[in-house]
């Protein structure tokens, strides 16, 4: 399962964001992995989120591969979407 996104929040894929996708993505047993560009980061390691290099505007593509993939992918888009649940 693929499916495309854009980062919106004003700080980008920062260390707060990325600690929330890592808490977020290890509730589901299956893989995740983010992608931006040639980098491919699983999306349960904060050290490899945060080298992406995504800032605001930056289009993504998650990719879910698993038991509960369908339910991963709507949470973690949700949670993109939500701006990661960030007042600005």
């Amino acid at each position: 399962m693929e499916q495309r996104t854009k980062i919106i929040n004003k700080l980008g894929l920062h260390a707060r964001a990325a600690a929330k996708i890592v808490t977020l993505t290890n509730n589901y047993k299956c893989n995740i992995q983010i992608k931006n560009g040639r980098k491919i980061a699983d999306a349960k390691s904060i050290m490899k989120l945060l080298m992406l290099s995504a800032p605001r505007g930056t289009e993504i593509t998650i990719i879910a591969n698993g038991i509960d993939e369908s339910n991963a992918m709507k949470s973690l888009i949700n949670l993109i979407k939500n701006k990661f649940d960030e007042n600005e």
